[in-house]
């Protein structure tokens, strides 16, 4: 598994912890996002994140910025992207089980490091549903009307 990771400065040190944990899993991570705490434009490291995981250079992705709302939005401008705000365990499972996310968006500043660890063990390990489900994904319009 491949997953691409991007970051503002809100997110940075949480950031380094999960790509701690997910390489500790042997996942390879592609890091899109800023290393320091320097203030940064999000969608510059949120477009690259999303970008690889529309062109299937990574399996999923994760977003990290203070709210979480500024890198789900820059996300999901991407064509085949469902990039899912989350700030607790069970919108996590949902969002995979139910809408089949591909990016998780996590709010650094509304979430303590041990629940952004837990989201991205559950974001990771739970599958798509499908069924009555997968109707609904098919119904996101790539372009509206």
């Amino acid at each position: 598994m491949i997953i691409a990771i991007g970051n503002d400065h809100a997110g940075t040190q949480y950031k380094f912890e999960i790509v701690k944990q997910l390489e500790s899993k042997g996942i390879k991570v592609i890091n899109f996002g800023t290393d320091t705490i320097d203030s940064i434009d999000y969608p510059d490291t949120i477009h690259p994140v999303a970008k690889a995981v529309e062109t299937g250079k990574a399996d999923l992705g994760i977003t990290l910025c203070g709210s979480g709302n500024g890198a789900q939005i820059t996300a999901n401008k991407h064509q085949g992207i469902r990039a899912a705000l989350c700030w607790n365990n069970e919108l996590v499972e949902l969002a995979r089980l139910h809408n089949n996310a591909n990016i998780l968006s996590i709010p650094a500043r509304f979430v303590s490091l041990q629940q952004a660890l837990g989201f991205v063990d559950i974001f990771i390990n739970t599958k798509f549903e499908g069924g009555r489900h997968q109707n609904r994904i098919e119904k996101i319009p790539t372009k509206c009307c």
